[in-house]
């Protein structure tokens, strides 16, 4: 629109003047192009004519309507310009009296100098949760939105409070302040927020003071961070101050005041406590009646002294402590009054008994003549002598106001400090809103050193708010290349440097009081040589040479320089402060000077760095006890500038909300404003800047993805291009007709205030109706789905219908039927009944006669029968007497058999009885009954023996009469044929018979007898054979039910072995995971160091081979290699110390790393405090081993070979002690013999010594761990099979433990924390191994013997049934051979264990020269890091390799002095891309390994040690060179592997043996055991896996937000929300950046190279395991820390990205890797955004889905979740705390993020080859002809 059409007449403009600075006037006709005058009438009625400017033609700013007059925000005015926003500020000042305006991101606040009742807590609780532009402008409203960030953006924010003095910073910090404790509460019972607003009083009290400009000005700058938690309560605060004005304690200019604090103490002087302080009135001390001006208007000051120390208690400060703060500010006072009387012009001295002196000393507690003589003296300290001279009048007045002013600043930096420790936050602190309430921008009359570094201060301010607002935003413009007019703004960055650039003001200032005669006039006249017309910023004024002047960014200010040194020194004479120190009544005096040297300065700020998200209260820093006297001799300026820079930092870390105060007049007049001056604080403030900028800006701001991720609705589908820029263009051109609204930069799109609304209007539209639509057509298909399913209700109900009819009828007709049959059933009855009864009529008839007739039978039977029994009872009679006699013989037989078969079963009882002895042992109870039953049994055998013989006796007497008898008979017979003869004989001979008939009665009464007796015997045996059976039955029952209890506790021992053997197998696969990560990292570490080594090595060689000065050609690739492979180092600079060139290369020298050399000494040190700790364990363990020395010879034979064992490991360790403690010495020797700069350089003995003792100490540390821990567990084991069996327990005796804690107490061995903490977690094990094995094999042996046992017994019951068969010298020779063969056995068993422990010893003696082989071979690792070219020139220590005698067959053979070509082909120069495509897998690794058997077929120690020693030193060579390319580390990561599967698989270890075929078995080493090279080519693999997962993820990193978060992967689900004023955008991909696609094409080229290079399958599971959790990590942690990403559709986009990559891992066949595991946490994040966010249910189902997210992590996402559109909704801040509740219990981590660089811990397990050794051609590319297959 042309001017033309806008300068009409009555029109109005804005004209300059003089004194209101802008007029508003009429126009009164129109303006014509080409007019030099404008026709304009003033409000007033006047008529003038107004000239235009004849060069730049600019018209006067025109005016905006009336209706625009008195807007919230300036920003919104139709015209924005100078006049437009003075003019709106006065008529919301003066006519609406508001006194808060909005500026853009600039609150502008206008001192009212009246109290208004805007701060009522209603007013507080009505801004409380409002956005910052629903309500009027307040400070409240910045306080509110600075909350609210802090809540959602996670992020501290800082409110800047800035302005001249007496615009109101000071209320405006305390109302925000204010705000912050009421709406935020407090998170304890303390009450914090209470004690937050009482700081306010103690430090306006102790800080504020009333100037010319301001009644309660601030005279120090403070910065208080309020601390909140993670419900943003407050917790608690901590305050820095700045540049404590020193001077005003002892200087106060006219109709100004000193700090508030004195005068309230004299204003109640009149109280009892405080009657011992002697104060007055305020005019009677000097200090306090200087300004003329002691009272306030409107200021009680005894009442604010009660609100003052109300404060004080509230904040902790007792009673005592207040009296005592009291006692010093009035010693102050009364010190102000000491007069001084001269003596001469260079001396003077104190009154005698000065009565202010006096007061002084008795409050202090000091001596009075001390005091009153270095008040006039001072001590001068030269080198030799110390000097107390006097000081005139002049100087002693200095020396006590510099007294008073460093008395205050230490009393008002001990108050800080005491209220930052009340405030200080009790529990961990989350977040924190700075408030910065800091001097503004001062000039007076005189101004001086603390106007100076004040207005510095406002310098800096000013130019971060530049920074944030102005070049930021302009910037912005100008990279988008929008046509816009670039506004030049007042840049005071000139201004900066002249202060406190080198050799700036301050500069020269610290500079000049380091001289010995430096002034104020000599640092004048420096400033005036520097910077006086070369600086167009500094000028001098006219009339005076000890000022200058400087050009602010507000005005010019003046500067007397006349104080500035003195001011900057701070000096106060030591002297005095010594006699304070010295008190001795006052406690709290020597409190304030005890720590001096550990604070900085009183003025300085309290050391800060950049702020993080939480922190928690910062206390003053403590100076290192070195540095303390040097911090202390900094200069005022130097502190104040460091503190400057700190909290600058501090702000910049933060979320600035500024608030900028404009004082309206100089005369506090309440609602009155003075134009000048305030269009003079807009224009230094920033605050029309900002109006430009807004003026001609646009506030909102898309990228064309975004742009058309947001408004694709609008789109049809022929208007979508490919090209999204113009596509954008196009859709704008249909939808804004005015093309002004909005500009097209390279990579956004600009609109103008409004347009957006426009746009979210229009696509709101087409999305209703759209969903009116889709609601049409979802209700139409529901109302048809309604009417399907009620037409199927009626067809259903008609069927039931009819089918119930159906039924019934059945059921009619079934009746009837049934009612038929049973009249038919019940006449049949009827009928059959009458039957029935006649027949049994008939048939009882019939039973009577036939009854009759069988008796008369019977009868006649049973007569006959009668007879027969009769017949048989006579027969049997007769029958029985012949079988009686029968019997009685029979009887006499079976008595003799039957007392044999006793005998047997006799033995066979005892025998039963012998094998039962096992069980006495176990049941020792029944042992007494056992032997008290043998016994009875032994003395009834005896018994029975001694009756056996008598009868035997008896049987031989009645034999020997029976034979006798019969003679007798005989001669009888022949006397009966002599007595027919002779007849006179026979009565003789009757006689004779009658007598022997009468013996033989008695003989046969006397064997009746003796039968008798022998059936009682033989019946009391069977009855005593018939107890031992029960006895032996209850034995075998008992013995059954011991078996069964055995067998029941054995099941449950083992059940529970079993489980503990899980969770104990869990534990140590938990345990050994994470030492083997431990152990991975320090393999990670030392390869660091180790290339830093090389690289230090390199550096040096470099600095010491530097050229004498001419031309020398250098190899042109040499250098371009060490320029691109030399790594940055820590070595001090080489043109500090001399360099010296010696004779050979490998001996240049070069100055020491002292820092590698402290920490190597210190390393040292902890070794040799680690071997003495487990020296005195040995020694402990020895004497305890001595002292149950006597019953280990008690004990089994087999412990003598371990204890001998033991003994000999700890003799080993001596030795090594013994040996490790010469080469410390030998080390501490070399060092110090000789202070030469050569001999602490690389290549010099002292330091190859160093470098040699890091290499062996270090691996001898992880040897000494592992033996350690062995040799401990071995003495625990001896200990418990010392101890007797019954008392041996699972764990070590509670005892030595106890010793061993007192011991660690008493000797401080701290550093053993962690190896004992691993030897208690290895002892445990074996402990638990030991007694399972111990169980199991007790198990095995009572099963065992339980089993011999039983054989025994049957074997011992057979013989004892032969035995009883055979004769007697038979059963005495059968047993003597019986007990031959048991001693026969049992020798075999004794011979068989003897064999068992020679083998022992063997083994024991073999583990010992092992260990032995590896303590002498220590030095041997060291090899491993030597370059090939080392090896050659420097002497090699042999290893003893053991020696094996196998075949050898199929070898590669070189000569010795190619090893190093082969090395430069094979290795260094080898191109992975050709050998991975062209020839097999792993082919560089059979042939080093092809070349490692021809050298073992040798017998060549030495070539097999040098060519692994180069082959390892090449790989790291060749890593270190191309270590950034995937292809070869993915190369020598597999052929490492390989080679190491080489040396097992060939390395003759049966373990490694089994896959092998006989003609490979054949291949194997036949001389040497590499297994310490496995190891070391282990670790080597493990180093060069961590090297391919770093190059993995810098491959990755770039590829995994663009493609996992950023891009659309489905088309049309995103959308991005309207974005405002310096709002973030999200970072949507365009076509150029990565997608997903580019992921799972990186993952296949990753893998597909992999695969090629022949890499084993579970090494590459894990490499894609770690790839995972990479991208799982990264994408997790970016979606935490990105707004703007978590939403709906993000969620969904998410999870589809997810399930290709899972896709991916199925097509390779890797699902089973645990990669899919390490997404679960992202998996859950992304559920987290799409599952129901409202109710109860809702939260029980988050807490139970996201398992793998810990409690910081959801409620990040809950917090950060974000609708896109209006038809979401936000998460309510209840159901985030339903959550927070819900998972309060739950323990996991409180880290927010995941640790994307963790690395799992590799393993490499064993993968033999198929491929035969001799089938390998070496093909003729690789160079290796020199090169012979064997």
């Amino acid at each position: 629109m042309a001017a033309s059409e806008l300068y009409t007449k009555y029109a109005r403009v804005w004209i300059p003047d003089p004194e209101e600075v802008w007029k508003s006037a009429e126009l009164l006709k129109d303006y014509k192009p080409g007019d030099k005058v404008l026709q304009l009438r003033l409000e007033e009625g006047k008529d003038l004519e107004y000239c235009l400017d004849t060069k730049t033609k600019e018209l006067p700013p025109l005016r905006n309507p009336d209706i625009l007059v008195g807007e919230n925000d300036l920003t919104a005015l139709s015209y924005l310009h100078e006049p437009a926003v003075l003019h709106n500020l006065k008529v919301r000042f003066i006519d609406s009296k508001l006194i808060y305006t909005y500026c853009g991101i600039v609150l502008v606040a206008i001192n009212p100098y009246e109290q208004l009742p805007i701060y009522g807590e209603d007013i507080i609780n009505a801004y409380s949760g409002q956005n910052m532009g629903d309500m009027d402008p307040h400070i409240f409203a910045v306080a509110e939105e600075a909350y609210k960030q802090m809540a959602r953006d996670e992020r501290n924010q800082s409110i800047i409070v800035s302005g001249e003095s007496g615009a109101g910073k000071t209320v405006s910090a305390k109302y925000a302040m204010r705000y912050f404790a009421t709406v935020s509460g407090s998170a304890s019972e303390a009450n914090v927020e209470e004690k937050v607003l009482a700081s306010n009083p103690i430090m306006e009290s102790i800080g504020n003071a009333k100037t010319t400009r301001n009644d309660n000005s601030s005279r120090f700058g403070k910065y208080i961070e309020i601390g909140f938690d993670k419900r943003y309560r407050i917790i608690g605060a901590n305050m820095r101050t700045y540049l404590l004005e020193k001077s005003r304690v002892v200087f106060q200019a006219e109709e100004e005041r000193n700090y508030h604090i004195f005068y309230q103490l004299c204003a109640s002087a009149a109280l009892p406590e405080f009657k011992t302080l002697r104060l007055g009135n305020a005019n009677y001390f000097h200090y306090t009646k200087q300004g003329g001006s002691p009272v306030i208007d409107g200021v009680d000051d005894a009442k604010e002294m009660v609100n003052t120390r109300q404060a004080c208690t509230l904040l902790g400060i007792s009673d005592s402590y207040q009296m005592g703060i009291f006692r010093i500010l009035a010693g102050i006072l009364h010190l102000g009054n000491v007069e001084f009387a001269s003596r001469d012009s260079d001396s003077c001295t104190v009154p005698p008994k000065h009565e202010p002196l006096t007061i002084f000393c008795d409050l202090m507690g000091v001596e009075y003549e001390e005091m009153a003589h270095w008040l006039c003296h001072r001590k001068l300290a030269t080198a030799t002598e110390t000097y107390i001279k006097p000081i005139s009048k002049l100087h002693a007045i200095n020396a006590r106001d510099a007294l008073a002013k460093h008395i205050y600043a230490n009393l008002f930096n001990w108050i800080v400090d005491h209220v930052n420790k009340a405030l200080h936050a009790t529990v961990k602190q989350h977040s924190f809103i700075g408030v910065l309430d800091i001097y503004g921008f001062e000039t007076f009359e005189i101004n001086s050193f603390e106007q100076f570094c004040i207005n510095y201060a406002n310098e800096k301010l000013q130019q971060q708010f530049n920074m944030h607002v102005f070049k930021l935003e302009q910037e912005e413009y100008m990279k988008e290349q929008i046509p816009w007019t670039l506004i030049d703004f007042y840049d005071n960055q000139p201004c900066i440097n002249l202060i406190e650039a080198k050799m700036g003001v301050l500069d020269l200032l610290d500079e000049e009081c380091k001289m010995p005669k430096g002034s104020d006039d000599s640092w004048a006249q420096k400033l005036y040589n520097t910077h006086l017309n070369k600086c167009a910023l500094f000028e001098k004024p006219r009339l005076s040479n000890k000022a200058f002047i400087i050009k602010h960014f507000a005005d010019k200010v003046e500067y007397q320089c006349e104080g500035f040194l003195e001011k900057n020194k701070d000096t106060v004479y030591e002297e005095q402060i010594k006699v304070l120190k010295s008190s001795k009544k006052f406690k709290l005096l020597p409190e304030l000077f005890q720590d001096e040297e550990k604070v900085l300065s009183p003025t300085s700020a309290t050391p800060s760095g950049r702020v993080p998200l939480s922190r928690t209260a910062v206390k003053p820093a403590k100076a290192r006890p070195g540095q303390a006297s040097k911090e202390h001799k900094k200069t005022v300026g130097h502190q104040f500038r460091n503190s400057l820079h700190l909290l600058m930092e501090t702000l910049n870390a933060t979320t600035p909300h500024y608030v900028r105060c404009i004082k309206p007049n100089d005369f506090k007049f309440p609602f009155t404003f003075d134009e000048k001056r305030a269009v003079q604080q807009l224009r230094a403030c920033g605050v029309l800047e900002t109006i430009r900028i807004s003026a001609a800006g646009f506030p909102s701001r898309w990228t064309y993805q975004e742009f058309f991720s947001r408004y694709r609705v609008l789109m049809k589908q022929r208007d979508v291009l490919g090209d999204r820029k113009q596509t954008c263009k196009n859709v704008l051109e249909k939808l804004i007709k005015d093309k002004d609204k909005y500009q097209f930069g390279k990579t956004k799109i600009f609109f103008r205030a409004g347009q957006v609304a426009y746009l979210e209007k229009i696509r709101a539209d087409k999305l209703r109706a759209a969903c009116i639509r889709i609601q049409k057509t979802i209700r139409g298909w529901l109302m048809r789905k309604k009417y399907m399913r009620m037409r199927k209700a009626a067809i259903t109900i008609q069927r039931h219908v009819r089918g119930y009819q159906a039924r019934c009828y059945a059921k009619f007709l079934r009746r009837t039927r049934a009612a038929i049959t049973i009249q038919k059933f019940q006449r049949m009855y009827v009928v059959r009944k009458r039957y029935q009864c006649m027949r049994a009529t008939t048939i009882a008839l019939q039973a009577l006669l036939r009854g009759y007739m069988v008796r008369n039978k019977y009868q006649m039977m049973l007569r006959e029968h009668k007879t027969v029994i009769i017949q048989k009872h006579v027969r049997g009679w007769l029958a029985r007497v012949h079988y009686r006699r029968t019997l009685k013989a029979i009887v006499y037989l079976q008595c003799c058999y039957r007392r044999m078969m006793a005998k047997r079963e006799l033995k066979k009882l005892k025998i039963e009885a012998r094998s039962v002895e096992r069980y006495k042992k176990l049941h020792i109870g029944l042992e007494n009954k056992i032997v008290q039953l043998q016994r009875k049994i032994d003395e009834q055998n005896k018994e029975y023996k001694s009756l056996l013989e008598k009868m035997s006796n008896l049987e031989i007497t009645y034999s020997t009469e029976t034979e006798k008898l019969r003679n007798d008979v005989e001669r009888l017979r022949m006397s009966e044929e002599e007595a027919k003869n002779a007849t006179n004989r026979v009565i003789s001979l009757q006689e004779e018979i009658a007598k022997l008939r009468k013996e033989l009665h008695q003989t046969q009464s006397e064997k009746k007898t003796i039968e008798e007796w022998a059936d009682k015997y033989k019946h009391d045996t069977e009855q005593l054979v018939s107890e031992l059976k029960e006895q032996n039955t209850l034995l075998k029952t008992e013995k059954e039910e011991l078996n069964r209890r055995i067998h029941d506790q054995a099941r449950e021992i083992t059940e529970s072995m079993e489980r503990k053997l899980v969770e104990e197998t869990k534990q140590l696969e938990l345990d050994l995971n994470d030492e083997r990560l431990r152990y991975q990292n320090l393999l990670n570490e030392f390869s660091r160091l180790e290339e830093r080594y090389d690289d230090l090595k390199d550096e040096m060689n470099l600095m010491v081979s530097i050229p004498k000065p001419g031309h020398k050609r250098t190899d042109s690739t040499h250098s371009s290699n060490e320029s691109e492979y030399t790594f940055s180092s820590e070595i001090t600079e080489a043109e500090d110390l001399p360099v010296r060139m010696e004779q050979e290369p490998s001996e240049k020298k070069a100055p020491l790393d002292m820092s590698l050399f402290l920490k190597l000494q210190k390393r040292v040190t902890e070794l040799e405090q680690e071997k003495q700790s487990l020296q005195d364990e040995l020694d402990r363990k020895e004497e305890q081993a001595l002292r149950a020395k006597a019953k280990e010879e008690e004990r089994p034979p087999i412990r003598g070979a371990e204890l001998e064992y033991e003994s000999l490991k700890r003799q080993e360790l001596e030795s090594e002690n013994k040996k490790l403690k010469n080469e410390l010495n030998e080390l501490q020797k070399a060092l110090t013999e000789t202070r030469a700069p050569e001999v602490t350089a690389p290549g010099a003995p002292a330091y190859r010594v160093l470098l040699d003792q890091l290499t062996s100490v270090s691996e001898e540390l992880e040897v000494r761990k592992e033996e350690v821990l062995i040799l401990r567990s071995q003495l625990v084991s001896q200990k418990e099979a010392i101890q007797p069996k019954e008392d041996k327990n699972t764990m070590t005796d509670a005892t030595l433990l106890l010793e061993d804690v007192q011991k660690m107490k008493d000797k401080g061995e701290i550093a053993q924390a962690y190896i004992g903490l691993k030897e208690t977690n290895r002892l445990l094990e074996s402990q638990l191994q030991s007694q399972k094995k111990s169980h199991e094999n007790e198990l095995e042996s009572l099963r065992g013997e339980i089993q011999s046992l039983k054989e025994e017994n049957n074997r011992q019951q057979q013989l004892l049934a032969q035995n009883l068969q055979l004769p007697p010298e038979a059963r005495i020779e059968a047993s003597l051979q019986h007990e031959i063969t048991r001693l026969t056995n049992e020798n075999l068993d004794l011979m068989e264990q003897l064999e068992k422990q020679d083998k022992t010893v063997r083994k024991l003696k073999k583990q010992l020269k092992v260990f032995a082989k590896k303590i002498g071979e220590l030095e041997v690792g060291q090899m491993e890091n030597i370059s090939p070219g080392q090896i050659i020139d420097e002497p090699i220590r042999p290893v003893n390799i053991p020696r094996k005698e196998k075949d050898f067959q199929g070898m590669l053979e070189y000569k010795k002095e190619d090893e190093q070509k082969l090395v430069k082909n094979l290795i260094l120069e080898l191109k992975p891309r050709g050998v991975a495509v062209n020839l097999i897998p792993g082919l560089p690794a059979y042939i080093l390994f092809m070349c490692v058997r021809h050298a073992d077929y040798l017998n060549d120690d030495q070539k097999v040690r040098s060519l692994l020693t180069s082959t390892i030193n090449g790989i790291k060579k060749v890593l270190k060179k191309r270590g950034d390319d995937f292809e070869t580390v993915s190369f020598w990561l597999s052929n490492t592997c390989r080679f190491l599967h080489c040396l097992k698989q060939y390395s003759g270890e049966e373990g490694f043996m089994k896959h092998n075929t006989p003609r490979q078995n054949e291949h194997c080493l036949t001389n040497f055991d590499l297994a310490e090279y496995r190891q070391v080519l282990s670790d080597l693999a493990i180093q060069i896996y961590q090297q391919l997962v770093r190059v993995l993820e810098n491959i990755l990193q770039p590829m995994i937000v663009s493609g996992m978060l950023e891009h659309e992967t489905i088309q049309g689900v995103s959308g991005v929300k309207p974005t405002g004023l310096r709002k973030r955008t999200s970072s949507i991909a365009d076509e150029g950046t990565y997608t997903l696609d580019s992921i799972i094409r990186q993952l296949n080229s990753f893998h597909s190279v992999m695969c090629q290079h022949g890499m084993d399958p579970e090494l590459i599971k894990q490499v894609v395991k770690q790839m995972f959790y990479i991208i799982g990590a990264v994408t997790l942690n970016n979606l935490l820390l990105r707004k703007d990403m978590c939403s709906w559709s993000k969620g969904m986009q998410i999870r589809y990205n997810v399930s290709q990559l899972e896709e991916w891992l199925r097509d390779k066949n890797l699902m089973n890797s645990g990669a899919k595991e390490t997404l679960e946490p992202l998996i859950q994040a992304a559920q987290l955004l799409q599952v129901k966010k409202k109710t109860d249910e809702d939260a029980e189902a988050i807490c139970s889905m996201c398992n793998a997210l810990t409690t910081a992590q959801i409620v990040k996402v809950l917090n950060l979740y974000t609708p896109v559109n209006e038809f979401e909704e936000r998460v309510l801040v209840s159901f985030i705390r339903t959550i927070q509740v819900r998972l309060r219990d739950r323990k996991d981590s409180p880290q927010l993020l995941m640790d994307a660089k963790h690395i799992f811990p590799v393993t490499f397990p064993f993968n033999p080859s198929s491929l035969a050794l001799e089938t390998i051609q070496i093909p003729a590319s690789l160079g290796l002809g020199f090169i012979s297959r064997v």
